[in-house]
Order: structure tokens, then sequence, then C-alpha cells
């Protein structure tokens, strides 16, 4: 958008969050292509007519140059002419300077009317905002360090950060921001033929401090068959989530790969039945579950993706940094099924349920498809112990993405038994920056 529709709308924000009826908008602004569904959706999640107008107006200034005259046009369609006469005339009514002296009334004959001197128009004394010290040094230090890449961990970090919703970051400041199921299996049944998953309660207790201290509400779930699975990601869904802003699900249990469309691999339940993760998924999308529309939903999978154990490749020795891997690790793997096998003829319509296109969903994998997810039995997983330190450390200042590339980096350092090697990875839908909600002082105690 033109600097001078910006200005135009800065100017007239009151006015228009005042008088602005958004609803009979959505639908000219969508045909025109001034939004698209998933931004007049997440705009009629904001909450009350005043705040989707003030949502509207802002996230308006950052589409093209054609989006102020093609909204003007929708208030003219909408019969809301006073806003768009108000906004056509470049802002509110300027203030002239009173004339010297009465009007003196036009006498018969005396020729046209003659064009008087332009009259002075009284406009504001913009002051300019006071520069802090502290603000110049923040900013020569960061300039410093982008000239500097050799000081890649001695990065300056900001005490705070404004949070907002925006067109770039998802708004995270609901208190609480959302629910965080756990699903934690460890003992698994005799007849399942998989072996109890020491070391993952270790896992689930770091991630149940964790998130709540990012003021989530924390339900943690433990040793469920296939079907408990199902009901408590159902439950979940059937949550009204409109006065938060994100849910989170972990799974922390056996795994292995399967045929899929979008989202790869499956976690198994205690009774050796398993739950793909694209039905996992599925569960919390915009057509199950509608008060998560627009809002970001997180899945962190804790299992493996396959049978395969990657010995790593051959890297100089300045790419190398010491392993954590010991004797006592084990694997989470599983060896790969088809789509079909360990359900029955009843749930055989819910696996294959598909995903629509898929927005504002995250599935981050504790390993690469097809490959084992090491635990150690005394300190819990590579992925979650890596996953709660960046947590810990990064949250305040950087966004979600960041800090799980991070966690890659940290993760494909280890050796399981000096020989085996692990690469987290996600499958990323989100359409914007996720910051989480921290608290001023985090800790994991």
């Amino acid at each position: 958008m033109e600097e001078r529709h910006k200005r135009i709308l800065q100017r007239n924000r009151t006015n228009l969050v005042t008088d602005l009826d958004p609803s009979n908008l959505y639908d000219g602004l969508l045909q025109k292509g001034v939004f698209t569904q998933d931004m007049i959706d997440e705009i009629k999640s904001s909450g009350t007519r005043r705040d989707q107008a003030r949502q509207l107006v802002r996230d308006l200034e950052t589409r093209g140059s054609r989006a102020f005259p093609l909204f003007l046009e929708c208030l003219q369609e909408t019969g809301q002419q006073s806003l768009a006469e108000l906004l056509q005339s470049g802002g509110p009514a300027v203030p002239l300077q009173p004339r010297s002296g009465p009007l003196q009334p036009l006498q018969p004959g005396t020729g046209p009317l003659q064009p008087e001197a332009p009259t002075e128009v009284v406009r504001p004394v913009v002051q300019p905002l006071p520069v802090c010290k502290c603000m110049i040094l923040r900013y020569i230090s960061v300039f410093k360090y982008s000239l500097s890449p050799e000081k890649e961990n001695t990065r300056p970090r900001p005490p705070g950060r404004t949070r907002r919703d925006s067109i770039q970051s998802y708004k995270m400041d609901a208190s609480p921001c959302g629910h965080c199921l756990i699903i934690n299996n460890v003992e698994f049944e005799p007849q399942s033929e998989l072996s109890n998953r020491k070391g993952s309660n270790i896992d689930c207790d770091k991630l149940e401090r964790r998130f709540k201290a990012l003021s989530f509400i924390v339900e943690v779930k433990t040793n469920l068959k296939q079907r408990q699975i199902k009901h408590e990601l159902s439950a979940l869904s059937k949550k009204d989530h409109s006065q938060y802003d994100c849910c989170v699900v972990i799974m922390l249990s056996h795994g292995t790969e399967v045929s899929h469309s979008r989202f790869p691999g499956a976690v198994y339940g205690v009774d050796g039945q398993y739950v793909p993760v694209q039905l996992i998924t599925n569960y919390l999308n915009g057509q199950h579950c509608p008060s998560l529309q627009g809002k970001p939903k997180l899945f962190f999978i804790q299992a493996c993706g396959g049978g395969e154990r990657d010995t790593g490749f051959e890297v100089s020795p300045d790419e190398v940094e010491p392993s954590v891997g010991g004797a006592d690790d084990q694997t989470d793997a599983i060896p790969m099924s088809s789509s079909s096998d360990s359900l029955s003829m009843s749930d055989e319509p819910d696996a294959r349920a598909t995903l629509p296109t898929p927005s504002d969903i995250l599935v981050s994998y504790s390993t690469f498809p097809g490959y084992v997810s090491w635990r150690d039995t005394q300190s819990g997983s590579w992925y979650v112990e890596t996953m709660d330190r960046i947590l810990e450390e990064n949250a305040t200042t950087d966004d979600l993405v960041t800090m799980l590339m991070m966690v890659n980096h940290e993760v494909s350092q280890n050796s399981a038994k000096g020989l085996y090697k692990q690469m987290p990875g996600s499958f990323n839908f989100l359409r914007k920056l996720l910051y989480f909600k921290t608290q001023p002082s985090q800790s994991s105690s």
C-alpha cells in the first residue's frame, strides 16, 4: 500500500474502529483479492466488532497498492458511504485560520467573484521522539553483530519483545495461552511385543514443566491404548478454544513408518495398535475444530519414524562436537507397516481421513522419517532433552522455527554407542512467526 494511503488510514483509525462494520465487508474483500480466506478467518477470530475493525485496518496496511481503492469500493457497496467519503477526502476536516472581518455580500453588477488568496492551513507541529542512549547502544551492538558472523554464540539478546497480532506473527498473549495435551506411553502390554520405554517419564516431566512455564494448560495422559488416544484427541478437538491462541499435542511413544499422503509416521498405543500422525493432526484442523481456525496447532512427536539406523557420514573435524550418547541409549523403532495394519474395519474410515490444505500446523519429529529415534534410559530422549533446554534459553527472544533449527543442529551432533546418528525435522505449515509467551523469570524448576 502506498504511504499516503497508510497515513490516511492511520489518521482515521479512531473513526474506523468506532463506525466500521467489518462483517459486511468480508465477502467483497475476499472477492476482490484484498484478503485471503485464512486472513479473513483470523480477523473474525480476533474478538468483538471493534477488535475485528482494528485488526482489519491494521492488516489492510500490509496489502498491495490496490488495497486502498478496493477497500473504498467495498465501503460504498455496503452502504458505509460516510466512511468512504471521509477516507476519500484524505482525513478529518482540517481547521482553518479565522477570517478577519465579516463576509461582505456580493453586490449586483460588480462582476464575477475573484479568487481570494489561499487561506493558511493550521497543521500540527510534530516533534521528534527523544532517543535514549540505551536505544543507540542497542542498535550499535546489533549492527556490530551483523558485521561479525564469527561471534555466533555472543548474539545480544533484547530484554523483551512487543507481542502483537499482525500479518508477520501470531497473536500469543492470551493467558493462559492454550491447551497442551501430553500422551506418554511407557509400559506396553505383553501381546503388543513392544518393549517398555524407560526414560520417557523424564521427558514427560520436562515437557510438562516447560509448557506450564510457557502459559499452557497442560494435561498428561499415560499408557493409552489406540482407542484411548483417539478419544483424548477427539475430546481436545471438542473443547472451546476461542479464548486461547494456540494448541499443543505431544506424543511420547513407540512409532513406525506408514503409508501417508501428507504427514508421515504413526504412534503406537500400549496395545500395539497405532494411530497415524496424519490422523492425529486431522482432529485439530479447521474442519473438525472451528475454534482453532487461524491459530497455530503444534505437534511434537517423540517416536521413531521407522527402523533404519543412521551411521552418518564423515565431516571435517571442526564440524564435529562432543556427543552425549552412551550405552543406555534405546530406540523407539518398530518396522514399517502398511496403512491398514493393526486397524479394525470400524476404524478404517478414520484412518483414511485426509487433511485439507493444511494451514497453521507444525509437526516436529524427533527423527527423520524412516529412521530410529534415540532415548537414554537415565536422562530421557536426545530430542526432548535438547528441545527443553533450547526453549528455556531462547523462547524469550526467538521464534519457534528458529529454535527447532537449533534443536536439529544440536541433536545431529550426538552419537549413539559411538556410531549411530539422529536428525530431527519438521513439516511446517505455519503462516507466521510464532513467539511463545514467556514469564519474566522462566526456569525449569
